[in-house]
């Protein structure tokens, strides 16, 4: 079993997983599985009423999302993290953490990024 799996009778098929195999459920992450669906607004507030009572079962968590979710074909890409070259020169150049530069970056302006630039060049082809 493989999280899409999870996703695909969840979503679609709405064939009950756990039922069909005892090992199924040590493999069922609930975490991820409301991460993925809390991507739509039609399955948001669901996601987050099951968030609500972590401490219950992997079987009764998987039932509620199967027996509550309508069928109905969802996709959503992963949010892949984007990187900024403002952020790592700032990084570089102050040896400081990501967040500290994500905050020093709106107070930064062109004239003094270059001036950071060409205080880290180090020579050599570009």
């Amino acid at each position: 079993m493989q999280l899409k799996d999870f996703l695909n009778s969840i979503n679609s098929s709405k064939e009950n997983l756990l039922d069909a195999d005892v090992k199924s459920e040590k493999l069922y992450l609930p975490f991820i599985v409301n991460k993925c669906l809390s991507y739509f607004p039609d399955t948001l507030f669901t996601v987050n009423q099951i968030n609500q009572v972590p401490h219950i079962d992997k079987k009764m968590q998987y039932d509620y999302l199967l027996y509550s979710v309508r069928a109905k074909k969802r996709f959503a890409p992963w949010i892949k993290k984007v990187e900024d070259s403002k952020i790592e020169l700032l990084k570089q150049a102050y040896h400081i953490s990501e967040k500290k530069a994500l905050e020093i970056a709106d107070l930064i302006n062109e004239d003094q990024l270059a001036e950071i630039l060409q205080s880290q060049y180090t020579g050599g082809h570009k």
